[in-house]
């Protein structure tokens, strides 16, 4: 019986081995761990969420809060799990990283048409012989650098690359709560953030020791590229001063119980798992060196004590420039018969890589088309297909749709964009043969 191959058990091969196993194709699912890893991965784990445990709001007029209601509707396997082993977050979505990885595992693994193969694939090349119908490459960001070479080759042109960045985690019961208290944005009894106050001084000299701290040196051979969505935090105070006071450290909607009134900036860790016996450290992606870390998060009030369970870590990116490289059906122009899903293919984000997946396994199974520019997911897989001078990564946003052709306040602008994604969504559902009930 003919096979359809993919290359990486992360988010989108998951994803697109589920959606084609579901339509009773046979899959092939090849993963290197545990006999490599990357350098950001640390568990034999499929679906492994190596930088943030959140994949952002849940609202339904932000182009992420489409997402996830259009691959729902599409019977996602990652929203599926996500809901599942959800942790509190306010209005964001966010999971436990280790329950969600593994009951994504437990599901591939017990699923009659998926085959899990623990093997590297270095070359795309070594997969010929195998008789796949089509080949998925869903290698991730870090893609190992024989099989970004071998990819690099066959688009015609090396390989871009930028870097992500990895929040610290800090034990809980380690933040000094005299200091620290919880709440959400505009709703003071919620607990789903841990927030440290600072005042003008405290932010400032927090500030300065960021941008004089010891940083990471990239190799001779690697070019720093940021993304400018997930910028490392000193990056972003370089900028200016007050960089930071008007971005992750905002302390709009936050009073502290202290002096009731609104901090001068505030650092919010959020929940890492269901117990919160762990806090992700919001918007602290850093390519500080770990003794810097320690050293200049210790001044953050709250922290002074503070045990980290992770600190923060740089790691590559790579992608193709999908415009030149991929079809509209993200298949490889120089390589008919292999498609590219995830990261690699030029998105950014956890929802983002996994919607590539899930619509390339369904489209490839036969049952999808291409989704209209107005919605969510065919805003995104637009942007894989759009020239641009200096492609780069996105995530999904409504800058990526179409323009409404008329004036609106930004509030309602959001809700004009979502409207029509809801109809272009439904509308377009209907006219897939194979989606309806």
């Amino acid at each position: 019986m003919n096979t359809y191959g993919i290359v990486g058990a992360g988010l989108a091969g998951c994803e697109a081995a589920w959606q084609l196993a579901q339509a009773g194709r046979q899959v092939l699912l090849y993963e290197m761990k545990p006999h490599r890893f990357s350098p950001a991965h640390g568990s034999e784990g499929l679906a492994e969420l190596v930088c943030s445990n959140s994949f952002r709001s849940a609202e339904t007029e932000t182009g992420i809060g489409l997402l996830k209601l259009e691959m729902a509707e599409l019977g996602s396997l990652v929203m599926d799990v996500a809901q599942a082993t959800a942790v509190p977050a306010g209005k964001a979505l966010a999971v436990d990283r280790e329950l969600f990885s593994r009951e994504v595992t437990r599901r591939i693994l017990g699923h009659p048409h998926i085959t899990l193969v623990r093997r590297e694939v270095r070359s795309l090349a070594e997969l010929d012989g195998e008789g796949h119908t089509a080949l998925i490459v869903a290698a991730g960001p870090l893609a190992s650098d024989e099989l970004s070479a071998d990819l690099a080759r066959i688009v015609g042109r090396d390989s871009l690359a930028f870097y992500d960045a990895i929040a610290p985690i800090v034990l809980t019961e380690s933040v000094d709560m005299n200091v620290a208290f919880w709440a959400s944005r505009y709703a003071p009894e919620d607990r789903d953030y841990l927030n440290c106050p600072m005042t003008e001084e405290e932010y400032l000299s927090f500030v300065r020791a960021l941008v004089a701290g010891e940083k990471v040196a990239p190799r001779e051979f690697e070019q720093e590229i940021h993304f400018e969505g997930c910028l490392p935090i000193e990056v972003m105070a370089e900028r200016g001063e007050m960089t930071l006071a008007f971005g992750p450290l905002k302390p709009v909607g936050l009073t502290d119980p202290r002096t009731g009134r609104q901090p001068f900036a505030v650092v919010q860790l959020r929940a890492e798992n269901r117990e919160k016996t762990a806090m992700n450290m919001v918007g602290f992606q850093t390519k500080l060196k770990y003794g810097e870390q320690k050293r200049i998060f210790a001044t953050i009030p709250g922290l002074g004590q503070a045990e980290f369970l992770r600190l923060g870590s740089i790691h590559r990116n790579t992608y193709v420039l999908a415009p030149e490289a991929l079809t509209p059906e993200l298949e490889l122009r120089n390589r008919p018969g292999t498609f590219l899903a995830g990261q690699i293919s030029g998105v950014e984000g956890y929802l983002e890589s996994a919607a590539t997946g899930l619509w390339l396994g369904l489209h490839l199974a036969g049952k999808l088309g291409l989704p209209p520019l107005e919605t969510a997911l065919g805003a995104l897989l637009g942007h894989l297909r759009t020239p641009a001078r200096h492609f780069q990564p996105s995530n999904v946003h409504f800058g990526l749709m179409p323009a409404l052709g008329q004036k609106a306040p930004k509030k309602k602008r959001k809700e004009l964009h979502a409207q029509r994604a809801r109809q272009a969504w439904a509308r377009w559902l209907r006219e897939q043969p194979f989606l309806r009930p």
